[in-house]
């Protein structure tokens, strides 16, 4: 692109400019930093994105975590360290704990530490860690420790075996490469194949010979017994399941604040409209008319919060304990809190005619559904009545027999009367509409599975995530405001290669996404309207979804782009997200609500603990996700043999994955077993063409398949193709391959790459 010219005592950056400033600065720089650095300002910041995107484009550069910018493989000089072993000189090494790359991760090697009292650290466990390169050490950098955050498992999940003279235990994490040896008198007399909680025991002399020595501590019955596949998800992703002693006895301590300096709340008949099985209740809503006679047709919302900041108070057990969770996980079986129950299910829970300590916020919309103002409150609440999303909806949809029916007229009419005004704000909005069918794993009473099920999306669902995200808005837009650090939930708009991957996949289904507009979430709700009603809808949505970035914590507000927000945050859930309770403790400092409000330890921390606790929901989507695959692998491990219809959700260079038809269940095709043709993996088009028909396998497809193995230790499912490929349109033919498998000596078997 050509280059502006700007005054002569401040020209605009060239490429080059940019690059080397980064390489001398690195660490977590955005472009907020790179634009003051060259005084970058007003519309010259439009060409500075520009370069930027470019230098990202070419490889140059890189984006980091929350929108940060880096040269390729280069670590920022605060960041998260994992311990990975011992030098042949007796020096700690340790690997960044978030590598992203496909190279080798560069050797860290930790210092020493002098006149600090901090413990020695073991394999696996993590730390936060100042950097600095070693310039005469190839790779490599020394790392100096701000503080451990995370110390590795004392205790192993794994299949118990039998075996002379010791026995042993054989883990089922997947990153535990090594077995454990069980002596006779600490077996707990497990039985060979059996599921064992075990604890590691210490080292005889200070250091480990040979396998590692355990002791069993809990025999969690047969492998193939409903309760143990949770535990394997749990501990294979390293989520914490016992709270240290002080944090539960500080929870079972925990009285109720009396009203005090509260505003009384309690004349408001509040409701929560939740799951029918949930347990928790940590948000509550009530809506009315306007009766400002300025306001003609708007209405008034509250949207009251349990006050967990009132329990949890920074730099408690509770607190140190609820950081390190970050959030709570859910499995089809269990919950596992990030709070003590004695908080998450009793104190903090907005339970039907009880006191309940809250954190309200009060909103005025007009009739087309603009907010006018908000006000936050802490407050002193009574929830009038509890009801599912089902029950409601229900009764709004005029059943009389709905256990709900009584308060149809008094408590529900009005809040999706209010649900309609900010519909048509949300219209106008244009988020990303995206409503791709959710499943619900359904146990019996044995902890089996019994069914299958798309979870139902009622106005009832969408009246509560509204109100949710207007709450939300407020939040961030006071802490905003009143200048007070918020953790902002951020959506990053999707990156220029996948913008152009999905272009060139709409290419495919003559479906056009033009260069150089600003990408907006309209944009793709457009093409999901132009493809509604067509065989590709499913696959168009899918696609879109994948295009999508991930959304993050972080302290720097940066928008989201899928709700079409210009900031965000999350206030609604603090007894299950830990960033909620950051934005709770900032409301309040912010607004004099009292003495337990965002300390100077939290403001400081925004950063790492932004970084924590996305990892930490990361950590539980992986886990919840490993529990519902071995749940299914489990489900159909009767099954091997029998046939199913699919869909192909998903292409790579080593097969294909089959989501079956009706229970949501994920399989793979290995391309070693699809012996019709040589195929080759065309990414673009998300498909394997065959080199000798042309015909492909491609995302959407529907196939028969048959079930040849379900494995319940690791979830997976293998499937045998039954459908033959379809033939492509002539003009995709000679897309660009990349070779996903190859004829295998003179027999012309497949093997995989």
């Amino acid at each position: 692109m050509s280059r502006k010219k700007k005054s002569a005592s401040a020209p605009l950056p060239t490429k080059a400019d940019i690059l080397k400033y980064v390489a001398e600065n690195p660490g977590k720089l955005t472009k907020r930093d790179i634009a003051r650095a060259f005084q970058v300002r007003g519309s010259d910041r439009i060409y500075l994105k520009q370069l930027l995107k470019e230098l990202i484009a070419e490889g140059a550069l890189e984006r980091g975590f929350g929108r940060t910018i880096a040269t390729p493989g280069a670590l920022p000089r605060v960041t998260v360290i994992e311990v990975t072993g011992v030098s042949f000189d007796g020096e700690v090494m340790a690997r960044p704990a978030s590598w992203r790359h496909e190279e080798k991760p560069p050797t860290i090697f930790v210092k020493p530490e002098r006149g600090r009292r901090l413990r020695a650290l073991g394999i696996r466990d993590r730390a936060l860690a100042r950097l600095e390169p070693n310039n005469d050490r190839g790779d490599t950098y020394s790392a100096r420790i701000i503080r451990i955050i995370e110390s590795a498992p004392s205790q192993i999940l794994g299949i118990f075996r039998e075996g002379l003279p010791a026995a042993r235990i054989q883990p089922t994490d997947k990153r535990e490469r090594s077995e454990f040896t069980v002596a006779p008198p600490d077996s707990m007399n497990a039985r060979n194949g059996e599921l064992v909680l075990a604890e590691l025991l210490p080292a005889r002399g200070g250091r480990y010979l040979g396998l590692k020595p355990a002791r069993v501590v809990e025999r969690l019955g047969d492998l193939d017994e409903p309760k143990s596949i949770s535990l394997i998800a749990i501990h294979a992703h390293g989520i914490p399941t016992e709270f240290p002693g002080k944090a539960l006895r500080d929870a079972e301590v925990a009285v109720a604040p009396e009203l005090g300096e509260r505003e009384d709340l309690r004349s408001i008949p509040l409701i929560t409209i939740d799951p029918a099985d949930a347990r928790d209740f940590d948000d509550a809503v009530w809506a009315a008319p306007d009766d400002d006679p300025k306001n003609p047709g708007g209405w008034q919302v509250m949207v009251a919060i349990a006050d967990v900041a009132h329990f949890v108070r920074p730099g408690s057990a509770l607190d140190r304990e609820a950081r390190r969770r970050g959030n709570s996980c859910y499995f089809p079986d269990r919950v596992v809190p990030m709070l003590p129950e004695a908080l998450s299910n009793e104190l903090c829970s907005l339970k039907p005619d009880e006191d309940r300590a809250c954190l309200a916020a009060r909103m005025w919309f007009d009739k087309d559904g603009r907010k006018l103002r908000h006000a936050f409150t802490r407050g002193l609440m009574r929830s009038a009545v509890r009801l599912s999303y089902g029950d409601a909806q229900s009764a709004v949809d005029g059943d009389a027999d709905s256990p709900a029916a009584q308060h149809a007229e008094t408590l529900l009419k009005p809040l999706y009367g209010a649900y309609a005004v900010l519909m048509r704000a949300r219209a106008r909005r244009q988020p990303l509409d995206l409503d791709l069918p959710e499943r619900r794993i359904e146990l019996n009473d044995l902890g089996e599975v019994e069914s299958i099920t798309v979870r139902e999306r009622l106005d009832a669902h969408r009246l509560i995530e509204e109100f949710m995200i207007q709450a939300n808005v407020a939040a961030a837009e006071t802490l905003e405001a009143k200048r007070t650090p918020c953790m902002y939930r951020v959506h990053d708009e999707p990156s220029l290669e996948k913008v152009e991957a999905l272009r060139e996949f709409l290419a495919s289904l003559d479906l056009k996404l033009a260069r150089g507009q600003v990408m907006r979430p309209e944009l793709f709700n457009r093409l999901l309207a132009q493809a509604t009603g067509s065989p590709h809808f499913e696959l168009l949505s899918i696609v879109i979804l994948r295009s999508q970035m991930q959304a993050y914590y972080a302290p720097d507000q940066a928008g989201h782009f899928g709700l079409a927000l210009p900031r965000y945050a999350h206030f609604t859930s603090p007894i299950r997200r830990y960033a909620d309770i950051l934005v709770h403790r900032g409301l309040i400092r912010a607004l004099g609500l009292g003495a337990d409000g965002l300390s100077e330890e939290d403001a400081e921390n925004m950063a790492e603990t932004g970084e924590l606790i996305s990892n930490t929901e990361r950590r539980a989507m992986a886990a919840e996700r490993d529990s519902a695959d071995r749940y299914l692998a489990a489900h159909f491990k009767d099954k091997i043999g029998a046939e199913f219809e699919g869909k192909i959700s998903g292409v790579s260079r080593f097969g294909l994955f089959v989501r079956l038809e009706p229970s949501g269940a994920d399989g793979l095709v290995p391309v070693s077993s699809v012996s019709s043709d040589y195929f080759d993996h065309v990414e673009a088009q998300h498909a394997l063409i065959g080199r000798r028909t042309g015909k492909a396998y491609r995302l959407g497809d529907s196939v028969s398949v048959r079930l040849a193995e379900a494995n319940g230790l690791t979830g997976g499912i293998k499937l045998e193709l039954l459908s033959e490929p379809s033939r492509l349109p002539a003009f995709l033919r000679n897309a660009p391959r990349r070779r996903a498998g190859k004829p295998k000596g003179k027999s012309g078997k497949r093997q995989r790459s």
